[in-house]
């Protein structure tokens, strides 16, 4: 039995657990979720602005660029390879920081002007493609026909030695058909970017860590409080079992010192006088004495007085009409001796289930009714006694309803007729309940498992 009753606290404490679980990791899940969809956003954000203002500063410096030749171009003729030069000697001068430099390319992919890798300068590079299969100059001389634009593509960072994504912006120069432009290393706007998503995605675990740190804490918080709350309640139900056990013990002991009573001050003493009687007949006759038969016919009345109080004695303890009609019949019979004695009208109704009833509820259901209709009648001072008995939903009640005098409950509790009732439903498990008022009467109410 105590193992059941653990292994249902148990279950009783995972099922308040494992909701907030649930719940909490829900709720986690769905604001990281939340929170890692809008941290993109913002990034994306933040990595759009500044691509927009590498874009606004490219712009800046194809427009200085193209101002500084403004002049030249304006006065010089298609195919002046004077002005052509000169506008290459100042494009080929005109630089910016460690990796800021202007190219310039013709139509047919030839490289014209290109400060940092003179290499590359005469080469036709119509076909060159980057590391992820571009063909960067083509890309560049398309854009530039169309009116200009910006191309980003892989191309080797002078000031590293590697390979970086680079944003160009390039023009044309219709005159001469030449492509111009330039470009701006993009590397660190992936740096800062990659730099923002760690931190993210660090905070994110922070929080998701603390998030289990303080469900940890909460489960193991109610786990304990959920504990000293079962072991409270254990001890309660523990003490409030003995107590039970001792009462039930106590009750036996003072059933059996009673019947011993009965025995002795009863039974045995007319067992004494009918010998007494029957010595004295004895005696009588002997002496031819014909008063004897006066002390046989005494003695066969104290005899029959024996044999009653035995009856009475053998009903105390178990009633005959139990076994013998069963419950229904018992209990009619009792409320007619009840009502042709008192004088109070009763009311009953009995329905039972198909299947008899446990000895041990039977009983009960009787002492209840008989000790209720003592009470009634010692204490209530009532006109009309109601008895109900009916089965519902795996319980078999009985009510007792009187419209007596009533009384204090509070006060009542100490009676031991009450206690006697509350502590015989107890033992088999069952539900007591008690309503009165002073001038309303009283009802009392039991049920037990049937099931």
């Amino acid at each position: 039995m105590k193992r059941v009753t653990a292994s249902l606290k148990t279950k009783v404490l995972l099922l308040s657990i494992l909701p907030l679980v649930l719940v909490t990791v829900a709720i986690t899940m769905i604001s990281l979720t939340q929170a890692r969809i809008l941290s993109e956003q913002e990034i994306s954000i933040f990595e759009e602005n500044l691509l927009r203002s590498k874009r606004q500063e490219l712009q800046h410096y194809v427009a200085l660029a193209m101002n500084s030749i403004e002049h030249i171009i304006a006065k010089a003729d298609p195919g002046d390879k004077q002005a052509e030069e000169s506008i290459k000697e100042i494009l080929h001068g005109l630089t910016y920081g460690d990796d800021g430099y202007f190219f310039v390319y013709d139509r047919k992919g030839m490289n014209l002007v290109h400060p940092i890798q003179h290499e590359l300068v005469g080469q036709n590079l119509m076909d060159l493609q980057d590391a992820n299969g571009k063909y960067v100059i083509q890309d560049l001389l398309r854009i530039a026909e169309s009116g200009g634009g910006f191309y980003q593509y892989v191309w080797g960072k002078p000031s590293k030695g590697d390979l970086e994504d680079k944003l160009s912006y390039v023009v044309e120069i219709p005159k001469f058909n030449w492509m111009v432009g330039t470009g701006l290393y993009i590397d660190d706007i992936s740096n800062e970017v990659a730099a923002i998503r760690l931190k993210v995605t660090r905070n994110i675990r922070n929080t998701f860590f603390t998030v289990v740190v303080i469900l940890a804490g909460t489960v193991i918080i109610i786990a304990l409080v959920g504990v000293a709350i079962n072991m409270h309640a254990s001890q309660l139900a523990d003490e409030r079992l003995r107590q039970l056990a001792h009462n039930h013990v106590q009750f036996q002991v003072s059933q059996r010192r009673n019947f011993a009573r009965e025995l002795h001050d009863g039974i045995n003493q007319l067992m004494v006088s009918v010998k007494f009687r029957l010595e004295l007949a004895r005696d009588k006759l002997l002496k031819q004495d014909d008063s004897a038969v006066n002390d046989l016919d005494k003695g066969c009345d104290v005899l029959n007085m024996a044999i009653q109080e035995v009856r009475r004695i053998s009903h105390d303890l178990r009633p005959i009409q139990l076994d013998d009609l069963g419950l229904e019949s018992a209990i009619y019979s009792m409320t007619s001796d009840f009502s042709e004695r008192t004088r109070m009208l009763t009311n009953v109704r009995i329905e039972l289930p198909e299947q008899r009833l446990p000895d041990d509820i039977e009983i009960t259901l009787y002492r209840i009714v008989q000790e209720s209709l003592t009470n009634i009648e010692k204490h209530a001072e009532a006109n009309n006694v109601g008895i109900r008995i009916w089965p519902k939903e795996g319980y078999i009640w009985v009510e007792v309803a009187d419209d007596g005098k009533g009384f204090v409950e509070d006060k009542a509790e100490a009676g031991i007729g009450l206690l006697n009732m509350r502590e015989r439903t107890e033992l088999l498990s069952g539900h007591f309940s008690l309503k009165s008022r002073p001038g309303s009467g009283t009802k009392l109410r039991a049920g037990f498992t049937i099931l």
